[in-house]
């Protein structure tokens, strides 16, 4: 359904999801000191920030027309992301400016291996399934929806949204991020009607109550896509630098290296993961080659401060697949 889906449609990719700028703090050691401590650090940015819009962003600079559904405040961090995703080509159109609100907005601490993220929740639990009706979805062939545990009334009613999407014929997919509460819960229920979810190793563990990834791959994978097309539903799950495994409903395992990098900042890897693996899956390509490109695209994104300035374009990402085998 995802190669094939009806010509006339103006979008590949919608995304609905959280939006938020990034205030990204770069050192090796970027650890804050208490007791009003002054330290010096590498660099410190605003970039463009949250799970969702990266994905979108990522998707955009492969190639894909995508458009950004979410709800921004009325002030100055808002209008910065608006202006953002639209020098990046996005159709920000569906966005929603929630007079009164303050956006949302994360600090990260990254030292290029690992990060601490400060996240000031704002707009980003705005977002509701009434702000994707049926005349947006009938644009795209694909509906992805991010940051699932950052958005508690988008995620109460996204099996009833998944249910509208594929009856419009658009094939869905979600990624949970991670869960502030840590408990972990309902992900289970809108998994069952998406095609495909991108959760990392962390995340995917403590969804399927197992200490395992790639056991926890083959559960969540056994309850996904339900009344979808099961030969191309998926559970991905993101790896880091060991790269990623993908479980399909019928149990198969398929896994893909990461290439070698050195990276600057891994803001974001996970989002420009998803980007390319929705890239690679709506042009048709198997479930190998889909993780492949996917893994690509996240290593690539790492060497760049922000989640969006190291993404590559489909060439790129193609010649680093060339130089990897």
């Amino acid at each position: 359904m995802s190669a094939g889906a009806p010509s006339d449609r103006d979008l590949d990719l919608l995304v609905a999801g959280e939006i938020n700028p990034d205030v990204v703090v770069t050192d090796p050691d970027p650890r804050p000191v208490f007791g009003q401590a002054e330290r010096l650090v590498h660099g410190i940015r605003l970039v463009i920030g949250s799970s969702s819009v990266i994905t979108a962003c990522g998707a955009a600079r492969l190639g894909l027309r995508v458009a950004m559904a979410g709800v921004v405040g009325d002030d100055e961090l808002g209008r910065f992301m608006l202006r953002a995703m639209g020098e990046r080509g996005l159709d920000t159109a569906p966005c929603r400016v929630a007079p009164g609100r303050t956006t949302g907005a994360s600090v990260i601490l990254g030292n290029g291996q690992d990060r601490a993220i400060l996240t000031a929740q704002g707009t980003i639990s705005d977002l509701r399934a009434e702000d994707v009706p049926d005349a947006l979805l009938r644009r795209a062939r694909h509906l992805h929806v991010g940051s699932y545990y950052l958005q508690p009334a988008l995620a109460a009613a996204l099996p009833e949204l998944f249910r509208r999407a594929r009856a419009l014929g658009v094939t869905t997919s979600l990624d949970p991020n991670w869960d502030p509460s840590e408990r972990w819960e309902g992900f289970t229920d809108a998994l069952a009607g998406a095609d495909l979810a991108f959760p990392n190793a962390t995340e995917a563990c403590r969804i399927a109550r197992v200490a395992d990834a790639e056991a926890a791959a083959l559960a969540l994978a056994a309850g996904i896509g339900r009344g979808g097309d099961g030969d191309r539903s998926a559970v991905v799950v993101k790896l880091g630098p060991d790269g990623a495994i993908a479980a399909t409903p019928d149990g198969r395992l398929v896994r893909a290296a990461a290439p070698a990098v050195e990276p600057v900042d891994t803001t974001g890897a996970g989002d420009s993961f998803d980007a390319g693996f929705l890239a690679a899956w709506l042009e048709g390509r198997d479930l190998a080659d889909s993780l492949r490109f996917a893994v690509a695209c996240g290593s690539l994104s790492t060497l760049a401060v922000g989640g969006t300035d190291g993404q590559p374009t489909r060439a790129e990402a193609d010649a680093a697949l060339r130089l990897s085998r």
